[in-house]
């Protein structure tokens, strides 16, 4: 038995889906106390009567019946009209409808058939012939809801699947103390952006950003500071960053990286003074810092149109060298590689 809380495509429980239940749709009496009799010996089998066939789509919703009898000829609404009614109603659309006629007419027959009846029983009929045709009906319908809500929750799965695999992609892309790219996607989207740059023959700048000093921080306010002073600068770091295309990542330790895209080194140069001045605007004391006394950053400036057989490696390479000389010089500078 499937699990209760899960619900079928037409709304049901699965395990309720496993019950038959017979809504008799007529005006009656007699005859639904005489089919009511052949199916009280079936324990599996509820048996639901509406006298009234104005109420029967209203009946047919809340109950959600596996198998619809219906009577032919009923006041006020033709028995044929209700069965297109319980077509055309998204709850009802696919529960099955048998035609409860008192002629044995092949007219009638193709007339119910064409209008969406599943079947059409002579009254009264023979009580194994019914029970036969209630639960074939009512099996099919049943299996029909278990197959479709199958798939759904296949469907669901799958979905959850892929969105828990994106972020999970995310997640493995990001430094898990800063929240910015990490190497690994700034290894990809160099890789990436460098093809690019080769194809289009367009200019790619890198700029290494190492914090100056960083030891000393952390030696004078301890570690927790010195994640908070990470946390900082890689924010203004991204701040920074006008387009979408940009990146900043960690490049390791106390360094990180931007890459811009089809930049040259005049634009790359009023990116990086932007990120010296909001880095010395954090205003964080640094004591064992030479010059203003805070936290600052050194900055190694690397453009390039890309060769048809070079590699980007060659331009990570050339932004350190230009930082090493950065380092030389003072430090918050920056230093452009040639």
């Amino acid at each position: 038995m499937a699990n209760e809380n899960l619900a079928s495509a037409s709304g049901v429980p699965f395990a309720m889906a496993w019950t038959i239940r017979v809504l008799l749709v007529g005006d009656q009496v007699f005859i639904a106390e005489a089919l009511r009799g052949m199916l009280v010996d079936e324990p599996d089998i509820e048996f639901h009567f509406v006298r009234d066939a104005q109420a029967a789509l209203a009946t047919a919703v809340e109950l959600k019946p596996t198998v619809i009898l219906q009577d032919l000829v009923m006041q006020p609404i033709d028995g044929f009209e209700l069965v297109r009614q319980f077509r055309a109603q998204p709850d009802t659309q696919d529960t099955p409808v048998i035609l409860l006629s008192g002629k044995e007419d092949p007219k009638l027959k193709a007339q119910a058939f064409n209008v969406g009846a599943n079947d059409y029983l002579v009254k009264l009929p023979d009580r194994l012939e019914l029970i036969a045709r209630i639960r074939y009906h009512s099996t099919a319908y049943t299996n029909r809801l278990q197959r479709d809500d199958a798939f759904r929750f296949l469907r669901e799965s799958q979905q959850k699947l892929a969105d828990a695999n994106v972020e999970l992609q995310k997640l493995a892309a990001l430094d898990g103390l800063t929240g910015i790219a990490n190497r690994r996607r700034f290894d990809e989207t160099l890789k990436t952006e460098w093809q690019r740059a080769q194809r289009n023959q367009r200019p790619l700048t890198v700029l290494l950003c190492d914090i100056d000093w960083f030891k000393m921080y952390n030696d004078a306010h301890g570690h927790p500071a010195g994640d908070l002073c990470l946390k900082k600068v890689a924010a203004v770091l991204t701040e920074s960053l006008k387009r979408p295309t940009d990146l900043a990542a960690r490049f390791g330790g106390e360094e990180f990286v931007l890459v811009l895209p089809d930049t040259d080194q005049e634009g790359a140069l009023v990116v990086a003074h932007q990120c010296l001045q909001r880095v010395e605007a954090l205003a964080l004391p640094n004591p064992g810092a030479t010059g203003s006394g805070f936290v600052t950053i050194s900055i190694g400036l690397a453009t390039l149109v890309p060769g048809r057989e070079s590699s980007f490696d060659i331009l990570v390479d050339m932004a350190d060298r230009a930082l090493y000389g950065a380092k030389i010089a003072g430090r918050n500078r920056i230093v452009s590689a040639d």
